[in-house]
């Protein structure tokens, strides 16, 4: 039997280009096509997943772009589509602390490693937030500084800053 396939799109938005895959009937990438890891990330799934990532069309992959057309004209606020996450059980446990961040708040690096009962954490939290591979989906761009300044982003700090705006445009006032 051969390896399983990661099926993958170009998504392109005002904010970047966004790759969107899926492996089997689940969304396991929706990631900014630029960013400096895109290969480790790239690494990361198909190792996990023991596949390998190839252009295709999937009706998750069109579920995720109308989704997340509607979220980048303020029609919505959450995702409800299947995700596989592919990572360690402590970046596991960032990106499921991630998803509990309500949409149009933002949260502290600090506060985040606070929530997994281990403030020492800070950096690894940090470094777990930013090799999540479904970026906007597990909403890691609603993660900031202590200091209350825009930290790291895989889209750029440039593109978090209009996400975080288009969620909530009293925010960065």
């Amino acid at each position: 039997m051969g390896m399983d396939k990661i099926l993958i799109q170009t998504y392109k938005t005002s904010y970047g280009e966004l790759l969107i895959g899926a492996i089997k009937d689940k969304v396991c990438l929706c990631d900014w096509r630029y960013r400096k890891a895109r290969k480790v990330i790239d690494k990361r799934l198909c190792k996990y997943f023991k596949a390998e990532i190839v252009n295709g069309k999937h009706q998750v992959i069109d579920q995720v772009m109308n989704q997340l057309e509607e979220y980048l004209i303020g029609k919505r606020f959450n995702f409800n589509v299947p995700i596989a996450i592919a990572g360690t059980d402590f970046q596991q446990s960032v990106w499921h602390q991630l998803q509990a961040i309500p949409f149009g708040q933002t949260i502290t690096y600090r506060k985040l490693a606070e929530r997994l009962a281990n403030v020492k954490a800070v950096r690894a939290v940090a470094n777990a937030t930013g090799a999540n591979a479904l970026s906007i989906l597990v909403p890691c761009h609603r993660v900031i500084g202590s200091d209350g300044q825009l930290t790291g982003y895989a889209g750029g700090i440039e593109a978090k800053q209009q996400l975080i705006y288009l969620e909530n445009p009293n925010s960065l006032t």
